[in-house]
Protein backbone atom coordinates (compact mmCIF):
# COMPACT_ATOMS: atom_id res chain seq x y z
CA UNK A 1 0.00 0.00 0.00
CA UNK A 2 1.48 3.32 -0.81
CA UNK A 3 -0.05 6.84 -0.10
CA UNK A 4 0.83 10.67 -0.63
CA UNK A 5 0.66 12.49 3.16
CA UNK A 6 0.71 15.64 3.80
CA UNK A 7 -0.70 18.03 6.46
CA UNK A 8 -1.11 21.87 7.60
CA UNK A 9 -1.53 23.25 3.87
CA UNK A 10 -2.99 26.24 5.37
CA UNK A 11 -4.71 27.23 2.18
CA UNK A 12 -6.18 30.65 1.98
CA UNK A 13 -7.55 32.56 -0.69
CA UNK A 14 -6.08 35.78 0.26
CA UNK A 15 -2.63 34.11 1.34
CA UNK A 16 -0.27 33.43 -1.61
CA UNK A 17 1.69 31.11 -0.10
CA UNK A 18 -0.05 27.60 -0.40
CA UNK A 19 -2.71 27.52 -3.75
CA UNK A 20 -3.62 24.83 -6.15
CA UNK A 21 -0.28 25.00 -7.70
CA UNK A 22 0.63 22.86 -4.55
CA UNK A 23 -1.85 20.83 -4.77
CA UNK A 24 -1.08 20.11 -8.26
CA UNK A 25 2.28 19.34 -7.60
CA UNK A 26 1.17 16.83 -5.04
CA UNK A 27 -0.76 15.00 -7.13
CA UNK A 28 1.73 14.92 -10.02
CA UNK A 29 3.90 13.06 -7.46
CA UNK A 30 0.81 10.57 -6.44
CA UNK A 31 0.20 9.39 -10.27
CA UNK A 32 3.92 8.92 -10.90
CA UNK A 33 4.24 6.85 -7.48
CA UNK A 34 0.94 5.08 -8.19
CA UNK A 35 -0.22 5.78 -4.94
CA UNK A 36 -3.68 4.25 -3.70
CA UNK A 37 -4.89 7.47 -2.00
CA UNK A 38 -3.82 10.84 -0.96
CA UNK A 39 -4.24 11.91 2.49
CA UNK A 40 -3.89 14.96 4.48
CA UNK A 41 -3.65 15.21 8.58
CA UNK A 42 -5.21 18.44 9.29
CA UNK A 43 -5.48 22.59 8.80
CA UNK A 44 -6.05 22.29 4.65
CA UNK A 45 -7.72 25.44 5.03
CA UNK A 46 -8.98 27.95 7.41
CA UNK A 47 -12.45 27.30 6.44
CA UNK A 48 -13.31 25.23 3.47
CA UNK A 49 -16.04 27.47 2.54
CA UNK A 50 -13.61 29.70 1.93
CA UNK A 51 -11.63 27.55 -1.09
CA UNK A 52 -14.64 25.98 -2.18
CA UNK A 53 -12.88 25.11 -5.75
CA UNK A 54 -9.70 23.78 -4.39
CA UNK A 55 -11.41 21.43 -1.44
CA UNK A 56 -13.47 20.12 -4.89
CA UNK A 57 -10.91 19.86 -6.88
CA UNK A 58 -8.74 17.24 -4.14
CA UNK A 59 -12.16 15.41 -3.82
CA UNK A 60 -12.79 15.12 -7.36
CA UNK A 61 -9.28 13.67 -8.18
CA UNK A 62 -8.62 10.59 -10.21
CA UNK A 63 -6.94 9.05 -6.96
CA UNK A 64 -9.00 8.53 -3.76
CA UNK A 65 -7.43 11.64 -1.62
CA UNK A 66 -9.01 11.88 2.14
CA UNK A 67 -9.39 14.87 4.80
CA UNK A 68 -8.57 14.29 8.27
CA UNK A 69 -9.89 17.55 10.68
CA UNK A 70 -7.61 19.83 12.21
CA UNK A 71 -8.09 22.57 14.50
CA UNK A 72 -8.44 25.81 11.80
CA UNK A 73 -10.62 23.47 9.10
CA UNK A 74 -13.70 25.23 10.65
CA UNK A 75 -12.53 28.28 11.43
CA UNK A 76 -14.51 30.20 8.68
CA UNK A 77 -17.14 27.53 7.94
CA UNK A 78 -19.14 26.03 10.28
CA UNK A 79 -18.33 22.51 11.39
CA UNK A 80 -21.28 20.86 9.54
CA UNK A 81 -20.49 22.13 6.12
CA UNK A 82 -16.93 21.33 6.21
CA UNK A 83 -17.72 17.86 6.90
CA UNK A 84 -20.19 18.11 4.22
CA UNK A 85 -17.86 19.51 1.49
CA UNK A 86 -15.07 17.15 2.55
CA UNK A 87 -17.50 14.29 2.15
CA UNK A 88 -16.69 12.94 5.28
CA UNK A 89 -18.81 10.49 6.60
CA UNK A 90 -18.13 11.39 10.04
CA UNK A 91 -16.10 13.48 11.89
CA UNK A 92 -14.17 9.90 12.82
CA UNK A 93 -13.83 7.37 9.92
CA UNK A 94 -11.88 4.57 8.84
CA UNK A 95 -11.64 3.16 5.28
CA UNK A 96 -9.61 -0.21 4.15
CA UNK A 97 -6.90 -0.28 1.70
CA UNK A 98 -5.29 -3.16 0.30
CA UNK A 99 -5.98 -5.21 3.87
CA UNK A 100 -4.71 -2.46 5.62
CA UNK A 101 -7.18 -0.27 8.04
CA UNK A 102 -6.30 3.65 7.61
CA UNK A 103 -8.51 5.61 10.85
CA UNK A 104 -8.89 9.33 10.59
CA UNK A 105 -9.50 10.25 14.48
CA UNK A 106 -10.75 14.20 15.59
CA UNK A 107 -9.04 15.07 18.61
CA UNK A 108 -10.64 18.75 18.00
CA UNK A 109 -12.41 19.07 21.22
CA UNK A 110 -12.17 20.94 24.44
CA UNK A 111 -13.27 19.70 27.82
CA UNK A 112 -15.27 22.51 29.63
CA UNK A 113 -17.41 22.21 32.68
CA UNK A 114 -18.14 18.45 32.42
CA UNK A 115 -18.46 18.79 28.37
CA UNK A 116 -16.72 17.77 25.22
CA UNK A 117 -17.07 20.70 22.70
CA UNK A 118 -15.96 20.32 19.34
CA UNK A 119 -14.06 23.23 17.63
CA UNK A 120 -16.19 24.98 15.15
CA UNK A 121 -15.50 28.43 13.75
CA UNK A 122 -12.88 29.37 16.22
CA UNK A 123 -14.39 28.71 19.49
CA UNK A 124 -11.11 26.78 20.71
CA UNK A 125 -9.39 30.37 21.32
CA UNK A 126 -10.74 30.97 24.63
CA UNK A 127 -10.17 27.62 25.80
CA UNK A 128 -6.22 26.76 25.21
CA UNK A 129 -5.72 24.80 28.36
CA UNK A 130 -8.86 22.91 28.04
CA UNK A 131 -8.16 21.94 24.23
CA UNK A 132 -7.01 18.52 22.60
CA UNK A 133 -9.56 15.89 23.94
CA UNK A 134 -10.75 12.38 22.27
CA UNK A 135 -13.97 12.07 23.67
CA UNK A 136 -15.01 8.55 25.74
CA UNK A 137 -17.34 7.57 22.55
CA UNK A 138 -14.72 8.04 20.06
CA UNK A 139 -12.18 5.97 22.23
CA UNK A 140 -15.17 3.00 22.73
CA UNK A 141 -15.47 3.60 18.44
CA UNK A 142 -11.52 3.37 18.16
CA UNK A 143 -11.20 0.02 19.88
CA UNK A 144 -13.99 -1.47 17.77
CA UNK A 145 -12.26 -0.99 14.67
CA UNK A 146 -9.14 -2.11 15.39
CA UNK A 147 -10.61 -4.75 16.60
CA UNK A 148 -12.47 -5.50 13.35
CA UNK A 149 -9.89 -4.18 11.28
CA UNK A 150 -9.10 -7.05 8.61
CA UNK A 151 -5.16 -6.27 8.75
CA UNK A 152 -2.75 -4.02 10.66
CA UNK A 153 -3.99 -0.34 10.88
CA UNK A 154 -2.73 2.88 10.69
CA UNK A 155 -3.91 6.16 12.57
CA UNK A 156 -4.40 9.42 11.29
CA UNK A 157 -5.10 12.61 13.33
CA UNK A 158 -4.32 16.22 13.32
CA UNK A 159 -2.76 16.01 16.94
CA UNK A 160 -0.33 13.70 18.89
CA UNK A 161 -0.95 10.57 20.27
CA UNK A 162 3.16 10.92 21.60
CA UNK A 163 4.26 14.47 22.22
CA UNK A 164 4.66 14.80 26.13
CA UNK A 165 4.40 18.47 26.32
CA UNK A 166 1.56 19.44 23.81
CA UNK A 167 -0.54 16.35 22.57
CA UNK A 168 -3.51 14.52 23.40
CA UNK A 169 -4.29 15.49 26.77
CA UNK A 170 -5.45 11.91 27.34
CA UNK A 171 -2.64 10.42 24.93
CA UNK A 172 -2.12 7.57 27.36
CA UNK A 173 -5.52 6.73 27.03
CA UNK A 174 -5.26 6.36 23.25
CA UNK A 175 -2.02 4.61 23.89
CA UNK A 176 -3.52 2.12 26.17
CA UNK A 177 -6.09 0.91 23.35
CA UNK A 178 -3.35 0.44 20.62
CA UNK A 179 -1.24 -1.57 23.59
CA UNK A 180 -3.08 -3.39 24.29
CA UNK A 181 -4.49 -4.46 20.56
CA UNK A 182 -0.90 -4.75 19.64
CA UNK A 183 -0.56 -7.69 22.99
CA UNK A 184 -3.76 -9.71 22.14
CA UNK A 185 -1.93 -9.41 18.06
CA UNK A 186 1.50 -8.01 17.40
CA UNK A 187 0.87 -5.32 14.52
CA UNK A 188 -2.48 -4.47 14.98
CA UNK A 189 -1.37 -0.83 14.72
CA UNK A 190 1.78 -0.39 12.86
CA UNK A 191 1.99 3.67 12.66
CA UNK A 192 0.29 6.93 14.11
CA UNK A 193 0.98 10.43 11.67
CA UNK A 194 -0.42 14.02 12.82
CA UNK A 195 -0.03 17.30 11.98
CA UNK A 196 -0.18 20.38 13.55
CA UNK A 197 3.17 21.14 15.06
CA UNK A 198 4.65 22.11 12.28
CA UNK A 199 7.59 19.55 12.73
CA UNK A 200 9.43 16.76 10.88
CA UNK A 201 10.09 14.32 13.96
CA UNK A 202 9.80 10.25 14.02
CA UNK A 203 9.90 8.35 17.29
CA UNK A 204 9.57 4.37 17.85
CA UNK A 205 6.88 4.16 21.38
CA UNK A 206 6.08 0.49 22.49
CA UNK A 207 7.08 -0.95 18.77
CA UNK A 208 5.21 1.66 17.02
CA UNK A 209 6.22 4.49 15.01
CA UNK A 210 3.94 7.90 15.82
CA UNK A 211 5.11 10.46 13.32
CA UNK A 212 4.85 14.75 13.15
CA UNK A 213 4.34 15.37 9.95
CA UNK A 214 5.54 18.75 8.69
CA UNK A 215 3.71 21.39 7.41
CA UNK A 216 2.99 21.85 3.78
CA UNK A 217 4.15 25.43 3.70
CA UNK A 218 5.97 26.81 6.94
CA UNK A 219 6.04 27.57 10.62
CA UNK A 220 3.79 30.09 12.48
CA UNK A 221 5.61 31.97 14.79
CA UNK A 222 4.27 34.40 18.10
CA UNK A 223 7.03 37.01 17.94
CA UNK A 224 6.00 39.39 14.27
CA UNK A 225 8.87 40.05 12.15
CA UNK A 226 9.80 41.70 9.24
CA UNK A 227 13.32 39.38 7.95
CA UNK A 228 11.99 38.96 4.25
CA UNK A 229 12.48 42.45 3.31
CA UNK A 230 10.30 45.42 3.20
CA UNK A 231 8.76 44.14 -0.91
CA UNK A 232 8.06 40.75 0.37
CA UNK A 233 5.80 41.52 3.06
CA UNK A 234 4.24 44.32 1.24
CA UNK A 235 3.48 41.63 -1.16
CA UNK A 236 2.40 38.91 1.15
CA UNK A 237 1.77 40.57 4.40
CA UNK A 238 1.15 36.77 6.18
CA UNK A 239 4.75 36.57 6.17
CA UNK A 240 4.82 38.46 9.56
CA UNK A 241 4.02 35.47 11.27
CA UNK A 242 6.05 32.58 9.68
CA UNK A 243 9.57 30.98 9.09
CA UNK A 244 8.32 29.99 5.75
CA UNK A 245 9.43 26.87 3.87
CA UNK A 246 11.66 26.71 0.80
CA UNK A 247 10.83 24.51 -2.09
CA UNK A 248 6.85 24.39 -1.28
CA UNK A 249 5.14 22.38 -0.79
CA UNK A 250 6.57 19.95 2.16
CA UNK A 251 5.54 16.28 1.84
CA UNK A 252 6.35 12.52 1.75
CA UNK A 253 5.01 9.26 0.61
CA UNK A 254 4.28 6.23 2.54
CA UNK A 255 4.56 2.75 1.53
CA UNK A 256 3.73 -0.61 3.40
CA UNK A 257 4.40 -3.66 3.39
CA UNK A 258 3.73 -6.68 5.92
CA UNK A 259 5.00 -4.68 8.85
CA UNK A 260 7.61 -2.52 6.98
CA UNK A 261 7.30 1.49 6.96
CA UNK A 262 8.93 3.05 3.76
CA UNK A 263 8.79 6.79 4.27
CA UNK A 264 10.33 8.48 0.98
CA UNK A 265 10.53 12.37 2.55
CA UNK A 266 12.21 15.42 1.14
CA UNK A 267 14.95 17.78 1.70
CA UNK A 268 13.84 21.07 1.86
CA UNK A 269 15.31 24.49 3.37
CA UNK A 270 13.83 28.18 4.85
CA UNK A 271 13.37 30.55 3.08
CA UNK A 272 16.01 32.99 2.84
CA UNK A 273 17.94 30.43 5.39
CA UNK A 274 15.73 33.11 7.94
CA UNK A 275 15.06 30.49 10.92
CA UNK A 276 13.32 31.09 14.42
CA UNK A 277 16.29 32.87 16.18
CA UNK A 278 16.98 35.19 13.77
CA UNK A 279 12.91 36.79 13.64
CA UNK A 280 13.32 36.96 17.41
CA UNK A 281 11.48 33.64 18.56
CA UNK A 282 12.65 30.54 20.25
CA UNK A 283 14.53 27.72 18.55
CA UNK A 284 12.86 24.96 19.72
CA UNK A 285 9.23 24.30 20.69
CA UNK A 286 7.68 22.86 23.98
CA UNK A 287 8.82 19.41 22.92
CA UNK A 288 12.38 20.46 22.15
CA UNK A 289 11.76 19.89 18.21
CA UNK A 290 12.96 22.92 15.66
CA UNK A 291 11.74 23.89 12.34
CA UNK A 292 13.39 22.14 9.29
CA UNK A 293 11.83 22.81 5.96
CA UNK A 294 11.26 19.03 4.62
CA UNK A 295 10.40 15.69 5.80
CA UNK A 296 12.96 12.80 6.98
CA UNK A 297 13.04 9.26 4.75
CA UNK A 298 13.34 6.59 6.81
CA UNK A 299 12.63 2.36 6.50
CA UNK A 300 10.99 0.72 9.58
CA UNK A 301 10.45 -2.42 10.26
CA UNK A 302 8.19 -3.26 13.13
CA UNK A 303 7.32 -6.67 14.90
Amino acid sequence: MKFLLFADLHVHPTWPISTNKELHIMQKRAEEEGCDFIIHAGDLCFGAGLIKDIVEEYNNFHIPSYHVLGNHDADHTPLSEVLEMYRMPHNYYYFDCKGYRIIALDPNYYYSNGEYVHFDQRNYYSHGPERDWVPPEQLKWLEETIATAPGPCLLISHESFEREADGVQNQLEVRRIINAANKRKPGSVLMCMNGHYHRDYLRILDNVCYMDVNSGTGEYVDVRHECYGKELHEAIPGLKCLVCYDPLPVYCVVTVEGTTITIDGMEGGLLQGITREMTGNKRFDPAARETTGGIQSAKITLW
